[in-house]
């Protein structure tokens, strides 16, 4: 008896593995493997999400109003052309099936967010990784890889998992040197935590093209990953064609609500961008004293690399040893890192303390 069979490209993906969260027989976890706040969720989200018990039988807001709204005061946007998603997962998943499809390409940088793979593949799209220069995206080679089937290119600045960030006036360039029908997704989850006075996450660019769209999460900075809740910034025609396959309710009303709250907490950004900046310079430090180099981030986690796959393994074993959960590289051509997110004060100090003890005894 012959079973239905799925498009070939599907059989070619490998399910995305999301970060571990327990160890079996260890009873304190501490998980530092998917780069979620280090402060959990702001008190006011935490209010609102209570708040909206009471109306759970009801559909939620099918446009996301409030939200966008919200999100278009914020951060001094067209709310016409935020378009919001239950993670930016499922944004770059509508804008990837709405351009790719069979026999188009999609070009990212080697050590990119899989989703790009994942998503590219599973439209049918030819994914071309190409090689970085020092675990940053190179934007000759990329432009070099654009070709006539090109549909889709896609950037994360900062990269995750790498960290690392591409110059504005870079970025600026890597979009100037695409034809005119091949859309240029800049995917900034990580904007929040830039310092560098030249960056912008894809606003201008947006505005001032017809081929870049933004994407954008409330789970790092805001935390609320477990709310499933991001969005994306878009030029008119392109939010049109994404508004006609997105689902109806696709936020639910607890995430709306939570992130509208998220939005307005006095000083949540600032306190976490400090915390975060502090954290990222000593841990970083700390490693590399112990010998362990460690690639710049602009992100909320660091890059850890032990120079060898095995090397890398047998850290993160000392790590899990210890109920500390970070995130092993393997899966994105990176063996021998960890990538390890920034924690609090004290997670970070027993990473530092567990690194430290694995390095000494070898």
């Amino acid at each position: 008896m012959t079973a239905p069979a799925p498009r070939p490209s599907i059989l070619s993906i490998e399910a995305y593995a999301p970060g571990e969260s327990k160890i079996p027989g260890v009873n304190r976890i501490i998980k530092l493997s998917s780069n979620e706040g280090a402060f959990g969720p702001p008190p006011s989200a935490m209010e609102a999400y209570i708040a909206t018990a009471k109306e759970l039988h009801r559909y939620p807001d099918g446009g996301s109003t409030a939200l966008r709204n919200a999100i278009g005061a914020r951060f001094g946007l067209d709310p016409a052309r935020i378009i919001c998603g239950a993670g930016s997962d499922e944004i770059l998943l509508h804008i990837i099936q709405a351009y790719g499809g069979e026999g188009t390409e999609l070009v990212m940088s080697a050590h990119g967010f899989t989703m790009y793979d994942i998503t590219g593949r599973y439209a049918g799209c030819r994914v071309i990784k190409v090689p970085e220069k020092n675990l940053t995206a190179d934007v000759d080679a990329m432009l070099a890889a654009v070709g006539p089937r090109t549909r889709i290119v896609c950037l994360a600045n900062p990269n995750n998992p790498t960290g690392s960030l591409l110059p504005q006036s870079e970025v600026e360039r890597l979009q100037k040197g695409l034809p005119e029908d091949v859309l240029f997704v800049l995917d900034a989850a990580y904007a929040e935590y830039v310092t560098d006075p030249d960056y912008d996450a894809g606003a201008k660019l947006v505005d001032s093209t017809k081929n870049t769209v933004m994407t954008r999460t409330f789970s790092k900075v805001f935390g609320l990953g477990g709310m499933r809740v991001g969005w994306g910034y878009f030029p008119q025609g392109i939010a049109d064609v994404i508004n006609r396959i997105r689902g109806p309710f696709n936020v639910n009303i607890a995430a709306q609500a939570a992130a509208v709250a998220a939005l307005s907490e006095p000083g949540w950004i600032e306190t976490s961008v400090a915390h975060n900046n502090e954290w990222r310079a000593k841990l970083s430090a700390a490693l590399e004293a112990c010998g362990v180099k460690v690639w710049p981030s602009h992100g909320n986690f660091i890059l850890a690399d032990f120079a060898t796959a095995e090397r890398g393994k047998a850290a993160d074993a000392a790590l899990r040893a210890r109920g500390l959960i970070v995130r092993a590289m393997g899966g994105y051509g990176l063996p021998q890192c960890l990538r390890i997110t920034i924690g609090t004060a004290e997670e970070c100090t027993m990473v530092a303390d567990a690194i430290a003890a694995f390095m000494k005894n070898g």
